[in-house]
């Protein structure tokens, strides 16, 4: 269950990488937004939407990047690092019990889409 919890802990983080990347995504796209309203004669607008919003922290004090920084230091680091070390000490290492079970038990001997490592 431990390695299913850290398997689920890098669905979260490849969700929040994505945050990331449509947060800075739409961020670039104002900024063409800003000088599209400027051709236009818009200034005005222009002017509000760069002064409030492009650039823009997502939460107080941090742009998207330090969001995925803090987490991996604070979370994901010393998450992956206790897995691997419970891992190491009481399943010599071996990752992806239940699936190779799994496997063991699917598996038709002698079926050449069936292979087993020697």
């Amino acid at each position: 269950m431990l390695s299913k919890a850290l398997e689920t802990t890098e669905r979260a983080r490849g969700a929040l990488y994505d945050f990331h990347q449509l947060t800075g995504t739409a961020d670039l796209q104002l900024g063409d937004a800003v000088e599209l309203l400027r051709e236009a004669g818009h200034d005005r607008q222009a002017d509000m939407v760069e002064r409030d919003i492009l650039g823009r922290n997502a939460i107080p004090d941090h742009w998207t990047f330090q969001i995925v920084e803090a987490y991996n230091a604070t979370y994901y680091r010393p998450f992956t690092e206790a897995e691997a070390h419970i891992r190491a000490e009481l399943a010599a290492g071996r990752d992806h019990l239940y699936e190779a079970e799994l496997k063991g038990k699917r598996r038709t001997v002698g079926h050449p889409d069936h292979t087993w490592p020697s």
